[in-house]
């Protein structure tokens, strides 16, 4: 199965929109001063410590998130089916493999966390003279990223694509104002 194709399947959609996104915004807030700078610009390790950090912040930010919901859903099921020992159903298979989801979620959520923040930062740290392109390259992506997510929801690709791009502009407007790195 080709990669493009494993990771838009539906059980793997959220973690993988949830790590691009994160992604790109985290390095659009985390870079942007630096990028607009005069002075400094993003080279290559820096574009990998950044993404890194993307990485591992967005890991641990959709563990918890997705295992807490996940966990819920259990306890919501064993409330409907009036078990009445609590956490019943998570002491079974069914808390294990909510475990392994999670992590596997994780895991893509983390992998796609590190490239969409090292895609638009490496455009950056290529083109010194003209980092800025990696704030063009970060709006753009979020912009297909939401031209695509339209289409498979059956949403509005224009509104969808104009809508991730304009949060892409404004945090990369509060980067810049904050000037992190």
């Amino acid at each position: 199965m080709r990669p493009i194709t494993w990771l838009w399947k539906r059980e793997r959609l959220f973690a993988v929109v949830i790590g691009l996104v994160d992604g790109i915004l985290t390095a659009l807030t985390l870079a942007a001063g630096r990028v607009m700078s005069s002075t400094a610009s993003i080279d290559v390790p820096l574009a990998l410590r950044i993404s890194a950090g993307a990485s591992l912040s967005g890991a641990f930010i959709f563990f918890t998130a997705e295992y807490a919901r996940l966990r819920g859903e259990l306890a919501h099921a064993e409330r409907q089916l009036m078990l009445t020992p609590r956490g019943r159903l998570a002491a079974t298979k069914l808390g294990g493999a909510v475990f392994r989801d999670t992590v596997g979620g994780a895991a893509t959520s983390s992998i796609c966390s590190f490239l969409g923040a090292l895609a638009p930062l490496i455009v950056g740290s290529l083109l010194p003279g003209r980092s800025w392109l990696a704030i063009v390259t970060a709006i753009i992506a979020l912009g297909a990223l939401g031209a695509g997510l339209a289409r498979l929801v059956y949403g509005n690709s224009l509104r969808w694509a104009v809508v991730l791009m304009i949060a892409g502009g404004l945090l990369s407007l509060v980067g810049i104002e904050l000037h992190i790195i």
